[in-house]
């Protein structure tokens, strides 16, 4: 059962790690790859000292922070109140609709957040309409706005998805809790923090392990499609850094360096996390 996926790992993730040596070289189109250069640790000297690194090492973390702090508990509190509701009807329908955001790709997410955010867009029809503003705020075009922007607009578009996996764990959890929960007079808030909650504790340290792991990983689509000039120095990412600096002038070696960067920050942060849980709370990933 497992050959296939291990088949997909060698080949797609396991092979592929030979071309970090790229990272040492001064990689020319055209050579092959063990006749290049040898610049060893250049690459990475160049990249701590370019100015540009820190700045979107800072965008990277923050959004990362934000995301992770306003992110990671909505989703269980979501999967909470989706198991409470009783109607199975009414339970699915609420559950298609958040799983729906997911399958949209950014291109169609970016345009009806730029629409809604717009100086004509809804969100600020409703701040004069509540008399909250007297002048259309430009959500898109002020750099203190964009971390939010983008965070919000993605836990909008994960919320209900990443919402799956503790439904699933709160469904494993013994029926019976419940039953006798219920036989000793205990009300649905008493069940949810006695049974529920500690049923996926354990799921919920997992999921917060490999988040913390992935927490330099943060993407480009969404800054890149939401971004405008005037915010450019606060939506710069890591990993489009990599994306401009390093394939977008040709200098591959450079950025596979930052890569491989990125590559061992996450590792890092996935053992310390695990770590911490292991002395702490006794669950651990590896």
């Amino acid at each position: 059962m497992i050959l296939p996926f291990l088949v997909w790992l060698i080949i797609f993730r396991y092979i592929p790690l030979w071309g970090w040596i790229m990272a040492f070289q001064d990689y020319k189109i055209g050579k092959p790859i063990f006749q290049q250069e040898w610049v060893w640790f250049k690459n990475f000297i160049d990249m701590f000292q370019d100015p540009e690194f820190y700045k979107v090492m800072k965008n990277t973390i923050a959004m990362s922070l934000m995301g992770l702090f306003f992110g990671f508990p909505l989703p269980i509190i979501l999967a909470i109140l989706i198991n409470e509701v009783k109607n199975n009807v009414y339970k699915r329908v609420v559950q298609t609709i958040s799983y729906l955001p997911h399958f949209v790709s950014w291109v169609i997410v970016a345009s009806l957040i730029s629409s809604m955010l717009s100086p004509d867009g809804v969100m600020n029809m409703i701040l004069k309409n509540l008399h909250i503003i007297k002048e259309p705020i430009l959500f898109l075009g002020e750099p203190k706005y964009f971390w939010w922007v983008v965070t919000f607009s993605d836990i909008w578009k994960e919320l209900g998805w990443n919402s799956i996996i503790f439904l699933a764990a709160i469904t494993s959890i013994n029926p019976e809790l419940y039953e006798a929960a219920t036989v000793d007079g205990a009300g649905r808030l008493k069940k949810i923090w006695h049974i529920t909650i500690p049923g996926i504790m354990p799921t919920v340290v997992l999921i917060l392990i490999m988040t913390i792991g992935n927490i330099i990983n943060i993407g480009f689509e969404k800054q890149f499609l939401l971004r405008t000039a005037a915010v450019r120095d606060v939506s710069d990412v890591l990993d489009l850094y990599i994306l401009q600096y390093g394939i977008g002038t040709f200098r591959f070696s450079f950025g596979t360096a930052a890569g491989l960067f990125k590559s061992v920050i996450s590792l890092t942060l996935l053992f310390t996390a695990n770590w911490i849980s292991k002395k702490t709370t006794g669950y651990r990933v590896v």
